[in-house]
C-alpha cells in the first residue's frame, strides 16, 4: 500500500509538471474579448471545457502565440497600449553585448520602461541578496485580485526570469518572490514555475535572488537569437522548472538536519558524491549554495516570526558563536539580524 501511496504521488506531481493551471490560461486570455476566446481556444487546440483545469505546456505555448497574432499585441490587451510585435525580438537583440546578467537586466528595465511606462523594472544589491522589483506606475486594475492584473505581473516577471536563463545560458534561481496581491488558486504551481517561496499581498513584486549570478558573463551571440526567437516568446514564457529538480531534494534533505554531511545526503539520494556535485552544477548551485539558502530562509523566519534570542537562532543553524552567524546573516542582506528584526516589527 504505502509503494502505491507513493506512485499515485508521484504520478500526481508528473502530470502537474507536464500541464498548465488554468488559472494560467484565464490570465492570458484575461485582456481578449469574451466573445473571441472560444476561437482563440480553439486555434489553439485546446477545449474550452478543459482550460478551466489544466492544459499542456505545448498548447498553452501555442495559445499564448496565437493571442499575440489575434490581437496584434505582445502585451495581450492587458496595458493601456499595445506592445507591437517584433518588441520581444528587439530586446533580446539589443541585450546581446551586455558584459554580465545584472547589466542586461539595467538594459532591459531602460527598455521596458519605453514600451510599457506602467510598470518599471528596479535592480538592488543588498550584500549577497539583489532584488528585481515590479513597481506599478499606476495600478494596472482597481482591484488587487484582477486576473488581468495578476497575469500581467506573472507574466513580466517569467518574462524576465527566462531571458536571463538564456542569456547566461544556465539556471537563475529564484530565491523568494512577493506577489502584489492575494494568493491566488493556482498559487500552488507557482513552486513549479517561479520559487517554493513564493508569499502574497506584498506592497510591490520582489523577486530575490543571489547577487553573486548578476556577475554571471553573457553568453549569447547574435548566431543564437534566431534559434532562440523560433517559438517564442510562448514557449519560454511557460516553461516549468524541470531544471530544478536535484535543488529541492537536497533542499528537503537539509530541511530535516543542516548537519547532514554530504556523502550522507548522496547515499540517499541514490547518487554518488561526484554526481550529486555535477547535478547541482547543472542546475546553477551547489551543496554549500543550497545550505547557505535554507540557513538564510530558516534565519529570515525565525527572525520575523518568533521571539528566540539570536543566540539560539545562530545554534539552530548550526553556528557555533553568533558572531559567526551575525557575519552571514549581514553578508546575505547587508545588514545585523536585530536590525532586521527590528525594522520587520516596525
Amino acid at each position: 500500500m504505502p509503494d502505491a501511496d507513493a506512485d499515485r504521488v508521484k504520478s500526481a506531481i508528473m502530470h502537474r509538471r507536464a500541464t498548465v493551471a488554468g488559472g494560467f490560461v484565464a490570465g492570458l486570455l484575461a485582456g481578449v474579448p469574451a466573445a473571441r476566446r472560444g476561437r482563440l481556444l480553439a486555434r489553439a487546440g485546446i477545449d474550452p471545457a478543459a482550460a478551466a483545469d489544466r492544459v499542456s505546456l505545448e498548447a498553452y505555448a501555442t495559445l499564448y502565440n496565437v493571442v499575440v497574432d489575434a490581437l496584434d499585441d505582445e502585451g495581450f490587451g492587458l496595458f493601456a497600449h499595445p506592445i507591437p510585435r517584433g518588441t520581444f525580438e528587439f530586446l533580446c537583440r539589443s541585450l546581446i553585448g551586455s558584459r554580465d546578467l545584472g547589466e542586461a537586466l539595467e538594459r532591459t528595465a531602460r527598455f521596458l520602461a519605453l514600451v510599457l511606462p506602467e510598470v518599471r523594472v528596479r535592480m538592488h544589491r543588498r550584500g549577497a541578496v539583489a532584488q528585481i522589483e515590479l513597481v506599478e506606475a499606476k495600478r494596472l486594475r482597481p482591484r488587487a485580485a484582477d486576473p488581468r492584473r495578476v497575469f500581467a505581473l506573472e507574466w513580466l516577471l517569467r518574462l524576465l526570469h527566462g531571458v536571463s536563463c538564456w542569456l547566461v545560458a544556465r539556471a537563475v534561481p529564484l530565491e523568494r518572490v512577493r506577489f502584489p496581491y492575494p494568493r491566488p488558486p493556482h498559487a500552488a504551481d507557482y513552486a513549479l514555475v517561479y520559487t517554493e517561496h513564493s508569499s502574497f499581498d506584498a506592497p510591490d513584486l520582489i523577486a530575490t535572488l543571489d547577487a553573486a549570478l548578476l556577475d554571471l558573463p553573457v553568453r549569447r551571440t547574435e548566431a543564437d537569437v534566431a534559434p532562440f526567437l523560433d517559438g517564442a516568446p510562448g514557449k519560454i514564457t511557460m516553461v516549468y522548472r524541470r531544471d530544478r529538480e536535484m535543488v529541492p531534494r537536497v533542499r528537503e534533505i537539509l530541511a530535516r538536519s543542516l548537519a547532514t554531511p554530504l556523502a550522507s545526503l548522496a547515499r540517499e539520494l541514490g547518487l554518488s558524491e561526484r554526481t550529486l556535485h555535477r547535478r547541482l552544477r547543472d542546475e546553477g548551485s551547489s551543496f554549500r549554495a543550497v545550505k547557505d539558502q535554507l540557513r538564510r530562509s530558516l534565519a529570515l523566519s525565525q527572525l520575523e516570526q518568533t521571539r528566540k534570542s539570536i543566540a539560539d537562532i545562530a545554534a539552530d543553524l548550526g553556528y557555533s558563536e553568533p558572531s559567526a552567524f551575525f557575519r552571514a546573516f549581514h553578508g546575505w542582506t547587508g545588514e545585523a539580524p536585530s536590525e532586521h528584526r527590528r525594522r520587520h516589527r516596525t
